[in-house]
């Protein structure tokens, strides 16, 4: 259909179905593909889609998981997670921070956090120690409480609203029996150390953004003098001379906590960022792969995303 004068609309290109596109294209011929409802040009070789410059992707913000603490110690809080929709414009370069997993043992720290494009994903809290403090620290997810001497018990820290749970207090009598707390998780809350079996970290989130379905920001287990807790995804919890797991490496999840031994509590794992958008690839940054008609970029690291 050749190109017309809209009266006073302006100037409409010629229009196309992509089974009805011209056999003997020019370089720059121009024209509306009614199928897909979009302007596009021949580049040459291919059909290419002239698009705005702002445009919508979906994106993933995960903080590094907290670390775990020594003997009868709260597993390490998951990191915090945000994920929806954001739009970007194109040519505009975006600073993305990957945060790191918090140390475990008897110096544990918090995970750091991760940030992009004006989001800020919390660190997840570090677990309880025992001999030191015993109460989880709050975070994107709260670490799990520690037994102390005496029937002190630790409560479990607190986690950011939309972004992780609580975690889980300790359990049982230092003289008799004790058991970590595990640490909040993205999607539940650390369970409670009872008698000699350490609490469960609290589960993570599955999200498919990378291509494929992975779960992030699992709570670290409890660990305790006889059964360890199970990691949400997270570090699992020592048991009886044993060590805890540490969080696994870009997911944020919490590190186990370390057994009645003396065993070390195990460190958070790091955090991530993961950007996915509709069609060929806009932008630069991270990994770049492509899954199920989308472009995806993941940083494992920190890094530059220019869209």
């Amino acid at each position: 259909m050749p190109s017309f004068i809209g009266g006073t609309t302006g100037v409409a290109p010629a229009q196309w179905t992509t089974a009805g596109r011209p056999s003997s294209p020019l370089a720059g011929q121009l024209g509306w593909n009614t199928t897909l409802g979009q302007l596009e040009s021949f580049t040459g070789s291919q059909w290419q889609q002239i698009t705005s410059l702002l445009y919508s992707a979906s994106y993933l913000v995960v903080a590094g998981g907290g670390g775990a603490g020594n003997s009868y110690g709260g597993g390490g809080g998951a990191g915090g997670l945000l994920t929806g929709t954001t739009a970007f414009n194109s040519g505009s370069a975006y600073t993305v921070t990957v945060g790191a997993g918090g140390a475990g043992g008897a110096t544990q720290t918090s995970g750091s956090n991760s940030s992009a494009f004006s989001l800020v994903a919390i660190g997840g809290g570090k677990g309880g120690n025992y001999g030191g403090s015993n109460a989880g620290t709050s975070g994107g997810s709260g670490g799990g409480g520690a037994v102390n001497s005496g029937p002190s018990q630790g409560a479990g820290g607190s986690g950011t609203s939309g972004q992780g749970n609580t975690g889980g207090t300790s359990g049982g009598d230092f003289a008799t029996q004790a058991a970590g707390g595990g640490g909040g998780g993205a999607s539940a809350v650390g369970a409670n150390g009872v008698g000699t079996t350490g609490g469960n970290g609290g589960a993570g989130s599955s999200n498919s953004i990378s291509g494929s379905s992975v779960t992030y920001a699992g709570g670290g287990g409890g660990g305790c003098n006889g059964t360890g807790g199970s990691g949400g995804a997270g570090g699992g919890g020592a048991g009886s001379s044993t060590t805890g797991t540490a969080g696994t490496a870009n997911t944020g999840g919490g590190g186990g906590g370390g057994s009645a031994s003396g065993s070390s509590g195990a460190a958070g794992g790091s955090g991530i960022v993961i950007i996915s958008y509709v069609g060929a690839q806009r932008g630069t940054g991270g990994t770049v792969t492509s899954s199920g008609g989308n472009t995806i970029h993941t940083f494992t690291s920190s890094g530059t995303f220019t869209a």
